[in-house]
């Protein structure tokens, strides 16, 4: 029986390839562009070394929306735009901080502040002290003692060498291991967890509000990773009418140790901390998703193909390959299209969204406003658990956008090389993403994964039933140096992958517009 039941399947996934053409002329033509006429790096150069990075609502995100607005219209792009995602709070700006311990020995400091928190209006001095603020009984401990204090909130963290390289591409044995499929475990919600998580999003204002009427000079934590790096992201609060704290600075972590040593040998720690940032807006403002495309001539004129990644990034580096690569990957993909005088049959739509790292939210608004939306939940416990751990999604409302997309192609891991394509457990969609890969085994390109792979805008899509899809990229050094850090700058992308990826996902574009009938797809589940 098992025998029959895989010579069936073995039949179907034969017959699937058997239908997919791909034009090997156009293919050729996308490699001559993407690998001889290359304009990847020098988009990547102007998004990262010229403009910087791209935090949400700040002056550099709006201008990359503006400027890459400009090269869409350059490039002969039809329907440039941008489309505004209302109420994402307000704009912030940091230009400066340092951070130097005075006793028990003068030593600089590498710190860099946290997103959406205070400025120190000039330099501060003050003492160091460890504190742990988790809980109301911790607020009450420490009214009235705090006044001019510089805190730091976490513990000492022992050093542990990195036994992993810091620079890693896949090999033949981990690509072969990516393709075993590993059985999903049941995702119950954990009461305890759901508490902890309320709890923490109680007591954020909470603590905010008692640092400044206690009159706490600057907070400190340690940075989350070793080796002098320093990896930061957000605190205060980027709304407004909310309470931001006081300054809020991410400090290396060796740094921070040497600080916590001198606390432990009972050694007063005086610091200064001088942090030039601010907010831009009083009242929430719209950030922009920017949106182009190519128009489809065929029969298939109004389906679309979107392609898309994320322009927003943190503020510590220069955004360069979260997700500075991406955009640029993207943007090279359209140009190329355009320069080989593609003529899809579907329209083909780039996106470059705002918000991806405050929780995928320019993605998001963009479906649930013209593809898809679960309705919202009416028991009010429902309601105030995240959207990601309801376990009933509730009933799926269908946009005008429901049925034309094929599908979403999304690049949001680094700069490293296409190994191939997660499939997202799309069984039906593996043999033809087989077919389209076959042209770029020679450039590395080889894997289809039936793995889900999430964290990134294609899950917007895929939620709601539209095919989504990351592809598989080599990791490079970017969980170990570049992610959510100041070493996120343009000397770690690596030219010739950002070239490989442009070309294959030109090419998947531009199959799936071409295809006579759309991906398949998978059941939404629950509906």
């Amino acid at each position: 029986m098992k025998r029959w039941a895989l010579s069936v399947a073995l039949v179907v996934a034969c017959a699937a390839n058997a239908q997919e053409k791909v034009d090997l002329d156009m293919t050729g033509k996308i490699r001559q562009e993407a690998f001889q006429r290359s304009q990847v790096m020098a988009t990547l150069n102007h998004l990262t070394d010229v403009i910087g990075p791209r935090l949400t609502l700040s002056p550099a995100m709006l201008e990359a929306n503006r400027w890459s607005r400009s090269k869409f219209t350059e490039w002969g792009l039809s329907n440039v735009h941008d489309e505004a995602i209302d109420d994402l709070g307000r704009g912030w700006v940091f230009t400066n901080a340092s951070m130097e311990m005075l006793a028990p020995r003068a030593m600089p400091l590498h710190a860099i502040p946290k997103a959406w928190t205070p400025g120190t209006s000039g330099a501060v001095e003050g003492e160091a002290i460890l504190v742990k603020l988790e809980s109301k009984a911790d607020l009450e401990k420490w009214k009235g003692k705090l006044k001019g204090k510089i805190v730091f909130t976490d513990d000492l963290r022992a050093y542990k060498p990195n036994e992993k390289s810091d620079f890693q591409r896949y090999d033949g044995a981990t690509l072969e291991e990516m393709l075993a499929f590993p059985l999903p475990k049941a995702r119950d919600i954990d009461p305890a967890m759901m508490a902890r998580f309320r709890a923490r999003m109680e007591m954020a204002p909470l603590i905010n509000q008692f640092l400044i009427d206690e009159g706490v000079a600057a907070t400190v934590s340690i940075s989350s990773w070793n080796d002098g790096i320093v990896r930061v992201m957000g605190g205060g609060s980027r709304k407004a009418g909310e309470s931001v704290g006081v300054p809020a600075l991410v400090l290396m972590a060796e740094h921070y140790n040497t600080v916590m040593r001198a606390l432990e040998r009972k050694e007063p720690v005086k610091l200064r901390v001088n942090v030039d940032a601010r907010f831009i807006d009083e009242a929430n403002q719209p950030g922009y998703n920017t949106i182009a495309e190519i128009p489809g001539v065929g029969p298939q004129k109004n389906e679309v193909v979107m392609l898309g990644a994320h322009m927003d990034s943190w503020h510590a580096g220069a955004g360069a390959n979260d997700n500075g690569a991406g955009v640029a990957v993207m943007m090279e993909a359209m140009r190329v299209l355009k320069a080989v005088g593609a003529k899809p049959n579907r329209t083909i739509r780039v996106a470059l969204w705002t918000g991806e790292e405050q929780g995928l939210i320019g993605s998001q608004e963009y479906v649930k406003k013209h593809v898809a939306k679960f309705e919202e939940p009416k028991d009010p416990e429902q309601k105030a658990i995240p959207a990601f751990f309801r376990q009933n999604k509730g009933k799926l409302i269908k946009g005008n956008e429901y049925e034309k997309i094929s599908a979403y192609y999304n690049l949001d891991n680094g700069s490293g090389k296409i190994r191939g394509i997660y499939a997202q457990e799309n069984l039906a969609a593996a043999p033809i993403f087989q077919e389209w890969l076959k042209p770029w085994n020679d450039v590395g390109a080889t894997i289809v994964t039936q793995r889900n792979t999430g964290s990134t805008d294609h899950v917007s899509f895929d939620a709601v039933g539209v095919p989504g899809f990351q592809f598989v990229q080599d990791q490079l050094d970017y969980f170990s140096h570049v992610h959510h850090t100041d070493l996120d700058v343009q000397d770690h992308a690596v030219e010739d992958d950002l070239k490989q990826a442009s070309a294959i996902i030109a090419s998947f574009v531009y199959n799936t517009a071409m295809r006579p009938t759309k991906l398949p797809r998978k059941p939404v589940a629950g509906n």
